[in-house]
């Protein structure tokens, strides 16, 4: 046997001593610490980490599992089900949309959850449509709201249970004439902060393979497979002395980093991702600026105002915060959120704020502000405060609604003196938007926020105005450098010959189908050369519109609008046959996708299938009863088999909900003239 060397016997030892020092963290002062950032340590940080779900967690924290899956976390997300439901049903529950004249009913199958949307004529209903409720959203604290699932594509529903009024109503964002009824796509966004790893389809912008029952575990504490290894295998380490870098404990995180794992999703905005990063990709302990930024509209005189899951911006705006948070002794604590002001000084994360008793919050506030409760430190009279128990949390925190969801209260987590009725009633002006999370976001970031934001969730056209000011086209490079965005930008705008400018600056469409290539999670390649195709159809260039569409199609496969445009670029050009499978392709795997069953009824009539067309659009009707482009090409067929009273009938309907459709009021003219 070969003896062997000192020198190879010394480089086993430093190799042991490296991954030692890797697996139990450092615990001496004056060690690597110091110049290794904490989030390059944790092992579960490496993508070759798995995740092993809560069911693996709770079979060594069974009491923390216990306890955390009746907080509103837990509690997330669900399929329906009776148990899962927090609604009240009966046969009398109505909600009506009188901007959309529907009616809405929620009503149980046996054990399966129906929303019936409904019209009326007088008493006599004219228009039905059910769909089934497959996973209902919100942990019932607030709100349940309801989620349908066509072949995986998931859809909000027009119904929303407000918990705290114990009333049905409209979703957010659904009311005013903005119900979008079936059809508001629910993304990766939503879903990865509603449900901790969704299996979601590359090449989508709504479609899932499975979803996991709400948050769990590994959402805050990071992927866990090594970490059950290593106790498997009997590695154990006194947490009460070291740090466990096999998995991720927040509570002993630098604060800036435990900040950002709660940030993740209680910093609900106008989120931009960085290039290349997915909503996949923050893991607990990252810098979640490395991932994303988010930002929020500033008012001047709007202090009073916010935005439901804003409970980190606001807290970071309170004086307590800023006083209490100082990184550079947070560094020197095994357990550094005791020397600040973070969520976990309130709130045990493992435990459901509906079972946490006031005096916890109330602690806290009085574990800094530690006198006896006089003048000095509150100048509210001992009246008002023995009448509130000297509960600090109801005029600090004050229980108020937000702006962004109706029905609802949520204490205010912006901890400052109450408010004066002079102030509150100050015109508020719009500062800008405010990055959260970053101090200095790129021109970029800026610009993709604003548009963001006009796209999302207010079109005003100062956000665009805004957009325009960060991202500079005055030569090739700056177009290049910006391309994306500034399609965007124009798009929006419908300054279709200005996309058509960049297009040539940039090469064309030869280079473009070669820098166009990138599949993405946010499909970003696939939604800028859609736009380029939109942007040559409306200007009447049908081939060239064809070539992007086909390039989006290919980027992403699982879009039904990229692909209804493709079908429909077809049957411009008269390619008929070609436009029936792409059609029957897309409706196959999209069936609830009304403008792709439209077009498709369409290419059947121009192939003389009349009967076919006519149970197409019958079938769509089912879907949207108000669609015009349908009731239109409808009332083409009704002409076409000389059922002209059928046709005058569909086209009023059109001019009842539109009076200014010119081509419904044309068509109709011509008819009445053939009596």
């Amino acid at each position: 046997m070969k003896s062997i060397s000192q020198k190879t016997i010394a480089l086993f030892f430093l190799l042991t001593l490296f991954l030692l020092l890797s697996y139990c963290g450092d615990t001496t002062k004056g060690s690597s610490s110091e110049i290794v950032k904490v989030e390059d340590k944790y092992l579960n940080h490496s993508d070759t980490v798995k995740y092993v779900g809560m069911n693996q967690c709770k079979l060594c924290h069974q009491e923390i599992y216990n306890s955390y899956i009746e907080t509103g976390m837990g509690k997330s997300f669900d399929q329906s089900s009776k148990q899962k439901s927090s609604a009240k049903y009966s046969e009398h529950t109505y909600i009506y949309d009188k901007y959309k004249d529907f009616y809405y009913h929620p009503f149980w199958k046996k054990d399966s959850l129906m929303i019936m949307e409904f019209r009326l004529k007088g008493n006599d209903t004219v228009y039905k449509r059910i769909e089934y409720v497959d996973f209902i959203i919100g942990s019932g604290h607030h709100t349940n709201s309801h989620i349908t699932s066509s072949n995986g594509y998931l859809y909000q529903m027009p119904m929303t249970f407000y918990t705290q009024k114990q009333k049905w109503d409209l979703p957010p964002g659904f009311e005013n004439g903005f119900n979008t009824r079936f059809s508001r796509k629910i993304g990766l966004e939503c879903m990865s902060c509603h449900n901790s790893l969704p299996d979601f389809v590359e090449g989508s912008e709504n479609k899932f393979n499975a979803l996991p029952e709400g948050v769990n575990c590994e959402r805050c504490h990071g992927p866990g497979s090594i970490h059950v290894q290593q106790r498997s295998q009997g590695s154990k380490i006194d947490t009460s002395k070291y740090i466990d870098y096999s998995i991720v404990n927040p509570g002993k995180l630098p604060v800036d980093l435990q900040f950002d794992v709660c940030q993740r999703c209680h910093l609900q905005g106008n989120t931009v991702l960085k290039e290349g990063k997915s909503f996949f990709d923050f893991k607990p302990g990252m810098k979640l600026s490395d991932y994303m930024t988010t930002f929020l509209p500033r008012y001047k005189n709007a202090d009073d105002e916010f935005i439901m899951a804003s409970h980190a911006d606001r807290l970071k705006q309170s004086k307590c915060f800023i006083k209490s948070f100082k990184p550079e002794t947070n560094k020197e604590s095994l357990k550094p959120y005791k020397n600040s002001l973070t969520c976990v000084t309130c709130h045990n994360p493992h435990v459901s704020v509906k079972v946490t008793g006031k005096e916890i919050f109330n602690t806290a506030c009085k574990n800094c502000h530690n006198q006896t409760l006089t003048n000095a430190l509150c100048s509210e009279s001992e009246v008002v405060r023995s009448k509130a128990n000297n509960n600090c949390v109801s005029c600090h925190m004050p229980n108020s609604g937000s702006i962004d969801i109706p029905h609802v209260s949520v204490h205010d987590h912006y901890i400052r003196k109450p408010m004066k009725s002079n102030e509150i009633q100050k015109v508020k002006e719009f500062i800008g938007l405010y990055a959260i999370n970053e101090k200095n976001p790129s021109n970029y970031t800026k610009a993709k926020a604003y548009i963001q934001q006009y796209d999302k969730f207010e079109y005003k056209t100062q956000y665009l105005d805004s957009a325009q000011f960060y991202l500079s086209d005055k030569s090739k490079e700056e177009v290049i450098l910006n391309f994306e965005l500034l399609v965007h930008l124009n798009f929006i705008k419908m300054n279709y010959l200005k996309i058509l400018s960049y297009v040539d600056q940039v090469g064309g469409i030869d280079k473009l189908k070669k820098t166009l290539n990138k599949k993405s999670w946010d499909n970003a390649n696939a939604w800028t050369a859609y736009r380029i195709g939109e942007a040559y159809y409306s200007l009447g260039d049908i081939k060239s519109a064809y070539i992007y569409y086909e390039k989006a199609c290919d980027l992403s496969e699982y879009n039904p609008e990229f692909r209804n445009k493709l079908g429909a670029s077809l049957l411009a050009m008269q390619k008929v046959p070609e436009a029936i499978i792409v059609l029957t392709a897309l409706v196959k795997e999209s069936p609830t996708f009304v403008q792709a069953i439209n077009n498709l009824g369409y290419a059947n009539l121009l192939s003389g299938n009349a009967l076919k067309a006519e149970e197409l659009y019958n079938r769509a009707l089912k879907l949207d009863p108000d669609y015009e482009s349908l009731l239109m090409n409808f009332a083409g067929l009704k002409i076409y088999q000389k059922k002209y009273k059928d046709a005058e009938a569909l086209l009023n309907r059109i001019l009842k909900k539109n009076p200014d459709n010119q081509q419904a009021t044309l068509v109709l003219k011509q008819l009445k003239s053939l009596k």
